[in-house]
């Protein structure tokens, strides 16, 4: 039996920084394992990348972004808590996005499953947190701009 779930899944991310600190989802695992995510998933059919992006930005953290340029663009294998455990592909769209001014973390209408809260996570801590993917460190935290095609992640 494939431990692959069929199909590739297109995933649009807000990479949204303000003052220093990244807008991230703080998700919460069994025997307390806590992850961060950008905010952002699935494109539905119909969609394009940015419609999909404000729709799952209100969902998840309760306000529509402005979505501005493409930053990245990658291939993520993500591992998935399923019995048997089994992998789906991702193409992961990373864009610059930017919230109101008077914004405040919070949880959306629709959170994700896993999230437990919206927060702040300075750029320079990130070294210390569970991210994932977890390549995505070095892409949010480079002083020089990567190239937009990133390859594979994980």
């Amino acid at each position: 039996m494939s431990d692959r779930v069929t199909g590739v899944r297109n995933a649009a991310r807000a990479v949204i920084v303000r003052d220093g600190c990244v807008l991230l989802l703080r998700k919460a695992y069994e025997a307390g394992v806590v992850r961060y995510a950008l905010p952002g998933g699935a494109q539905e059919w119909g969609e394009t990348l940015q419609q999909a992006l404000v729709r799952e930005c209100e969902e998840e953290i309760g306000v529509a972004v402005e979505v501005r340029d493409l930053m990245h663009l990658a291939d993520y294998f993500k591992p998935r808590e399923t019995e048997p455990p089994s992998t789906r592909h991702l193409v992961e769209f990373l864009f610059d996005c930017a919230v109101p001014d008077d914004y405040r973390p919070r949880n959306g209408h629709r959170p994700d499953r896993r999230q437990e809260a919206v927060v702040w996570a300075p750029l320079g801590g990130l070294g210390e947190l569970a991210l994932q993917p977890a390549s995505l460190k070095a892409v949010l935290t480079a002083a020089a701009p990567f190239r937009v095609y990133l390859g594979t992640i994980d």
